[in-house]
């Protein structure tokens, strides 16, 4: 494989809103056609049903009085209060209004307090993602925001990296399907959705990945945490 140049993934603002209004659609439709009991199917996300991801998807536009109620549920961290909060609204909410709202929100340029629209890409990005890879189901994922969105992902100072990013310091991470490349170190390569999964912790796409550094990141990324 030839080595692809290191080149920023860039999209302006328009473009980003349309992806994640495309992704949101077809969300939405791939959610209408399931069964019962494939919303209640685990999903990548460990602990999450894929209700609770899809509720979660909901809550895309919290205001400060939604984050001071997000916050008075606190659970010791971030992550295990939003997973709260989630599985509140995933019991609370009926299938076909969590399927209304995700559409509801197709052509709405408003995000969480405190985050931006970047952030809003990685959520659709990859919590779309975590539905359809475990239901066997099909949702494409475009290259070029795949790369914005890992861009995004190793940047990120706040919230605190998760594991999972931290552990793809030291490779030299570069996509097959575009000309995007980030990291120093043994190379590992792949399709660009495969990296970004990989980079948000999810387990499911190392195999699609190849290249000198593989096999160590993947040692890496699967050993069990030290207690």
């Amino acid at each position: 494989m030839t080595d692809q140049p290191r080149r920023p993934a860039v999209m302006d603002p328009d473009q980003v809103w349309q992806v994640i209004d495309a992704q949101r659609r077809s969300l939405a439709d791939l959610l209408e056609g399931l069964s019962d009991e494939q919303w209640q199917q685990p999903s990548l996300c460990t602990g999450w049903t894929v209700r609770d991801v899809a509720a979660h998807l909901t809550q895309q536009q919290l205001g400060l009085r939604d984050l001071l109620a997000t916050l008075a549920r606190w659970r010791g961290s971030l992550d295990r209060t939003i997973q709260e909060v989630a599985r509140r609204r995933a019991a609370a909410v009926p299938t076909g209004q969590i399927v209304a709202e995700i559409r509801a929100t197709v052509g709405s340029r408003h995000h969480t307090l405190g985050v931006t629209r970047l952030e809003t890409l990685i959520d659709i990005l990859v919590h779309s993602q975590d539905i359809a890879i475990p239901l066997g189901c099909r949702h494409d994922m475009p290259p070029t925001a795949a790369a914005v969105a890992a861009t995004r992902v190793l940047s990120m100072r706040w919230p605190p990296p998760a594991p999972a990013t931290r552990a793809v310091t030291g490779f030299h991470l570069t996509a097959t399907d575009t000309p995007w490349s980030a990291g120093e170190g043994p190379q590992v390569h792949g399709p660009m959705a495969a990296l970004l999964l990989v980079c948000t912790g999810r387990h499911a796409a190392l195999p699609q990945l190849a290249g000198p550094g593989a096999a160590d990141l993947t040692a890496r990324l699967t050993a069990p945490a030290r207690t």
